[in-house]
């Protein structure tokens, strides 16, 4: 079935549809992983986003029940150059088209994928609706410009109730905003006993599990647009140790009192270079986001930058100056380096035992 990509500023893609048959809109955005496309397609953060994958040729290795981060896609579409219909893996359980139709998610394929990530690039990212070829674009482009983009996607992602993930390492309280299974994943390997809560808990709810660390997930969208998660993650400085990542990280940011600014098409892929400030070692980072924390914004704070994006120059990481609190702007779990970043997680149950050490525990 003949099917049309159509942007906001009029420009329009013909290529061939899969998946599911239906009509989808979401803000368009490029990812530049090679591989993973199970992994990113999964991944909560990408709640309302049709995605385009910059890589020619994708489901060659279709997919299968080990490499989900979430469980079902969170994308609203996919844009591809060329899907596999004959994708070869030992693990394969699926074609990635029967596995798209299965969630009713649409995709379109045999579109010219570098000039649409060109356009995103030089304009940002833009609405867009996957439709039949002969629907009028100029009249969805309308249509289009019209529609507001989404501010609640985090409450579309997150756990509606808290739950445990037993261990008999620290305590952590790991928030929901979109969480990666592969965060938790990371957690439970470090042996760590892990109460995972909704991404509205507030902090008093928090503090009855006797935490001995808060970790801030993931997530999509603007994190001004949970300010109550803010609240929270600000009154619970100071009490226990706090690791934010990604979402997470700009929330802490915002809590500190940084700011946060949307980005003109984000990071989104396997490969972006990231410096360690204090080490002088660079890293190779998986990312995802739309946003960022505003360099400027940290005067006046007792927040540093710890990590630098090679890029972009923009903020990677931050430490708080006086509680032991931390964040970064990219995925540790995701091993991209692969192991280049993994230690963050042993730099937070670090900083754990130090703080129970000392006695500054309140919870």
């Amino acid at each position: 079935m003949k099917k049309q990509l159509v942007l906001e500023n009029g420009e329009t893609f013909i290529g061939t549809g899969f998946g599911s048959d239906r009509e989808t809109k979401g803000e368009v955005v490029f990812n530049t992983g090679m591989t993973g496309y199970q992994e990113i397609l999964t991944d909560p953060s990408y709640f309302g986003q049709i995605v385009t994958l910059t890589y020619p040729l994708i489901g060659n290795y279709g997919i299968n029940r080990s490499d989900n981060e979430s469980g079902r896609p969170s994308i609203s579409g996919l844009i591809v150059k060329e899907v596999s219909e004959t994708p070869s893996h030992w693990q394969k359980d699926k074609t990635l088209n029967e596995w798209l139709a299965e969630y009713d998610v649409p995709a379109i394929a045999g579109i010219d994928t570098r000039r649409l990530t060109r356009i995103i690039r030089e304009y940002g990212t833009l609405r867009g609706k996957i439709v039949p070829a002969d629907r009028n674009a100029g009249q969805v482009a309308e249509e289009l410009k019209k529609w507001p983009l989404p501010i609640d996607q985090i409450s579309h992602v997150s756990t509606n109730a808290a739950y445990v993930t037993p261990g008999a390492g620290p305590r952590i309280v790991l928030v929901d905003f979109g969480a990666k299974q592969g965060i938790l994943r990371e957690c439970i390997r470090h042996g760590c006993d892990v109460v995972i809560v909704p991404y509205n808990t507030s902090a008093t709810e928090m503090m009855k599990f006797h935490p001995d660390g808060v970790l801030l997930s993931n997530g999509p969208g603007d994190p001004k647009s949970v300010p109550e998660a803010v609240d929270t993650v600000r009154e619970i400085l100071g009490k226990v140790p706090l690791f934010g990542i990604c979402l997470g990280h700009q929330l802490f940011a915002l809590a500190a009192g940084a700011n946060t600014v949307k980005m003109r098409f984000g990071h989104r892929g396997a490969n972006h270079p990231v410096k360690d400030l204090k080490t002088g070692k660079f890293m190779i980072t998986s990312q995802n986001h739309g946003y960022t924390v505003e360099k400027k914004s940290l005067e006046n704070t007792q927040l540093e930058m710890t990590q630098l994006a090679i890029n972009d120059g923009t903020i990677e990481g931050l430490r708080h100056t006086k509680y032991p609190a931390f964040s970064v702007q990219y995925h540790p779990e995701a091993s991209p380096g692969p192991d280049d970043s993994r230690s963050l997680f042993d730099d937070f149950l670090k900083m754990i035992a130090e703080n129970k050490k000392e006695g500054v525990r309140l919870a």
